[in-house]
């Protein structure tokens, strides 16, 4: 009977002293199982693979002045980082509503936190776009707090199967819900130059964007093939001048990656609907902090709760953005782009 029995699968096997592949990464994705050796990565200032940690987390804390018993929301759940720190402030009362579009990453957070002992009866996970937080508060009823975390999850981004760095091959994908919608692959092969021009300028602001839409769009209409990171990685460094130094094309290629990422998930778009159904979501009193990492997002942000507080549906906002401390960015450099903004209902 004992031959029957399945052998237990072996971890994949590396060269070299150090895993340099994702998928090789085994301590790092499963933190749990090597906490000492994840602890060491965290102190030299690094994120390690498969995981994100969670930014402003005392600074946002502060803010919503969560106390127990309350009903709020992590709009964009993620890892769970800043969720696990407001059901401690709960203290097993009340109710925290979690939202977020990933497929993959949401019943990894939703089992990781529910080892920790917040389940159901603490925390209502949705598989949904945080635009939708009217759909929530026909459930929950008008909120307490409100917590929006805009930034791209560090374990999206460290898995290149996800295709949203160029810094290793992978599909030309972007989405944040790789089972909906176009990837940015299918986008390239359709859109026109000018169109691509117009989002990477408003996207990201990209000063050669010109030039780098009309290599991309000429050489797919010539038969070129842009359906990974490295192609397009490739294509971006062609375009730009020659002078530029290895930094420079680096921040290239990062805000046209974001300027796609951006158009194929809608994230303005979906900010703008969630901004918009905000204050009706909140009670009297209530509070809302949103962190982003984009000047478009904050830009966005900034303007509507303005534009909000003149129209009294707001009492109070924040006059200027917080920033991550010193020592935060030093140990974190992931925060050094964060804004965080909040109001407080009237």
């Amino acid at each position: 009977m004992e031959d029957d029995k399945p052998k237990p699968e072996r971890r994949i096997r590396y060269k070299g002293t150090h895993p340099k592949a994702f998928k090789e990464k085994y301590k790092e994705q499963n933190p749990e199982q090597y906490a000492e050796d994840v602890a060491k990565i965290i102190e030299q200032g690094k994120t390690p693979a498969g995981m994100h940690r969670s930014i402003c987390v005392n600074e946002i804390l502060s803010i919503l002045d969560i106390k127990p018993g309350q009903i709020g929301m992590d709009a964009t759940l993620g890892y769970g980082g800043h969720s696990l720190e407001i059901l401690k402030c709960l203290q097993n009362k009340g109710m925290l509503y979690a939202t977020d579009v990933d497929p993959f990453e949401l019943p990894r957070t939703k089992e990781r936190l529910a080892a920790l002992g917040y389940g159901e009866e603490f925390l209502t996970i949705k598989k949904m776009n945080f635009a939708g937080i009217d759909l929530v508060v026909y459930e929950s009823g008008l909120l307490d707090f409100v917590l929006a975390d805009l930034g791209v999850s560090s374990m999206q981004i460290d898995n290149p199967d996800r295709g949203f760095s160029f810094k290793v091959d992978g599909p030309l994908d972007l989405r944040l819900n790789p089972k909906s919608g176009k990837s940015a692959a299918m986008l390239l092969k359709t859109i026109s130059q000018d169109r691509l021009e117009e989002l990477l300028i408003e996207n990201s602001d990209e000063p050669y964007s010109e030039d780098i839409a009309n290599l991309i769009v000429t050489s797919i209409s010539k038969g070129m093939i842009v359906e990974t990171t490295s192609v397009l990685k490739d294509l971006i460094t062609e375009a730009v001048p020659n002078h530029l130094n290895k930094d420079d094309i680096k921040k290239c290629c990062q805000r046209c990656f974001q300027a796609l990422r951006i158009e194929v998930n809608n994230e303005f778009g979906v900010l703008e609907q969630f901004l918009e159904k905000l204050p009706f979501a909140l009670k009297p009193g209530g509070k809302v902090a949103i962190l982003s990492f984009h000047s478009g997002e904050d830009r966005r942000v900034k303007k509507s709760f303005q534009h909000l507080f003149r129209e009294g549906f707001y009492s109070e906002v924040a006059p200027d953005p917080i920033r991550a401390s010193a020592e935060e960015c030093n140990t974190n450099p992931r925060a050094k782009s964060a804004k965080l903004r909040w109001a407080i209902k009237s």
